[in-house]
């Protein structure tokens, strides 16, 4: 397979080998010295001896890292490196991040804007002490955390014809790329998701079984007639926030040094890139961000989230009404946050502090990471293979700047090699999205993971919020990951009780 791609020094073909890195618009980049590789191919390396930590583990983000407390804030403190006058730009980020949006005209000039037609008031509420998010619990619950994608088959953009793979989409004519279910008085609202689940039995080995709760999906109460024929719905959770500007620092070469489509080392495992269309700078990039990663940074994320779900213009996506079609004309004619001097609902310096913020949320440490189980756990990680998806280690790129961000030149702990990987059809959405098939996820990251339940309050992971346990996470793998599955089906009971000890640990 060849794939074509923009580099700074021309085109070069991603596949079996890779030949440089991508333009990285986004970052000041000094390069790295040869002594400085290999001093990272040694920090790198897979370790060989499981009896003791590896130097630095404790540390999961470098110098970013902090220490792990024992509340719900455990997500919500700023890099542990950005100074004085980062951490004033980081609380300034938070409110914005917390700021709930009201609807236009209202005294409060600053805030209004919402909507009309939206899944969240704030980031915050989807984001809940920048953790993850989750499907409802019961009827009485709502899905605020959580909402469905939407498209239909589309032709290939212009800008994206000589991506090899590319899988075009299109938004639904009538409800977007998402479906709102919130809206202002008098405007009604797109829909409400519905979910129905069917318990399916596992039995592990040593006389233990789980058991695995299968969704279905459904649309009720559309306000605007019906879903386009063929539309493509994907539930999605939102996800923990930590750690994003240490992801978006990885070095793309080091990321692309894993794909593998035709798997010519046989290890059963075939990651692949996301390529995606970046508004922010007009070129196709790396997508790192998002399930699928269908976003390729930080700030285009962020100014995505801001119009699609909570209706708020910003300079990547000026619609003062989100993304209400062209036949929801109350939505369009509905007064907007722009009525008054402002350009945007949220200009581009509010845009600049909430990506600063989210960049710089920072990753706690490490627990028990000498514990003799967790130890144990580890080495079954890597001895089942898990540890192919779920890379545990990068160095990020050495920055510049003034000052020098605090994600320079890191050795980081995320347990995910940032690719799309086939994880079968129990986990499939079947909606593509850019290189992403509908079979298709990227590996998520792993660090923090063992405080989600302290953070968010609930246990519950994947895309969609199904697995109400690591567990469960664990057997919903299937396509490249039926493998290493199997062997966790079979393995001893205490050495799967070791591998979730690992996991919680992270």
């Amino acid at each position: 397979m060849r794939l074509f791609l923009p580099t700074i020094t021309g085109l070069i073909v991603a596949g079996a080998a890779i030949a440089g890195p991508f333009d990285e618009p986004h970052l000041d980049i000094v390069p790295r010295t040869e002594a400085e590789q290999d001093r990272i191919d040694q920090v790198t390396a897979p370790p060989t001896d499981f009896s003791q930590p590896q130097s630095f583990e404790v540390n999961s983000a470098g110098a970013t890292t902090v220490r792990a407390r024992d509340n719900a804030d455990a997500f919500s403190q700023p890099s542990a490196n950005i100074g004085f006058d980062g951490e004033l730009d980081f609380k300034v980020g938070n409110g914005l991040f917390r700021k709930l949006w009201v609807s236009a005209p209202s005294s409060t000039l600053a805030s209004d804007g919402l909507g009309p037609l939206y899944n969240a008031r704030s980031c915050q509420r989807c984001h809940l002490k920048d953790g993850r998010g989750h499907p409802p619990e019961g009827p009485r619950d709502n899905a605020i955390s959580m909402f469905l994608r939407v498209s239909v088959e589309g032709p290939t953009p212009e800008d994206m014809a000589e991506i090899e793979d590319y899988l075009g989409t299109a938004p639904d004519p009538t409800y977007g790329t998402q479906l709102q279910d919130h809206a202002l008085a008098g405007i009604p609202a797109e829909g409400q998701m519905r979910i129905t689940y069917e318990e399916i039995p596992v039995e592990l080995s040593g006389g233990e079984s789980a058991s695995l709760r299968a969704p279905t999906y459904d649309v009720v109460d559309l306000g605007y007639g019906p879903l386009a024929e063929g539309a493509m719905l994907s539930p999605r959770v939102a996800p923990q926030m930590i750690g994003l500007g240490l992801l978006e620092a990885i070095p793309a070469a080091d990321i692309l040094a894993n794909v593998d489509p035709e798997d010519e080392d046989g290890d059963g495992i075939s990651g692949r890139a996301n390529i995606v269309w970046s508004g922010e700078f007009g070129m196709p990039m790396l997508g790192r961000f998002g399930l699928k990663a269908g976003m390729a940074t930080i700030r285009e994320q962020s100014a995505g989230a801001f119009a699609g779900d909570i209706g708020i213009s910003n300079p990547l996506f000026p619609d003062p009404f989100g993304e209400c079609s062209t036949i929801q004309d109350a939505c369009r004619t509905a007064p907007h946050g722009d009525g008054d001097d402002r350009e945007f609902e949220i200009d581009q310096t509010g845009l600049d502090l909430v990506t600063f913020y989210s960049r710089n949320l920072a990753v706690p440490a490490r627990r028990d990471v000498d514990d003799r189980e967790v130890l144990r756990g580890k080495e079954v990680f890597f001895q089942t293979g898990c540890s192919g998806c779920h890379q545990p280690s990068f160095v990020t790129h050495r920055l510049a700047g003034d000052p020098v961000p605090a994600q320079s030149f890191q050795l980081i702990w995320p347990y995910t090699d940032m690719l799309l990987h086939d994880m079968g059809e129990g986990l499939a959405d079947n909606r593509p999205e850019a290189r992403a098939t509908g079979r298709e996820w990227r590996t998520p990251p792993l660090w923090g993971i063992g405080l989600t339940e302290q953070v968010s309050g609930h246990s519950y992971f994947l895309h969609d919020g199904r697995a109400r346990s690591l567990l469960e996470a664990v057997l919903w793998h299937g396509g490249e990951a039926e493998a290493q599955r199997d062997m966790v089906v079979s393995m001893t009971p205490e050495d799967r009780a070791a591998l979730i000890r690992f996991l919680e640990s992270l």
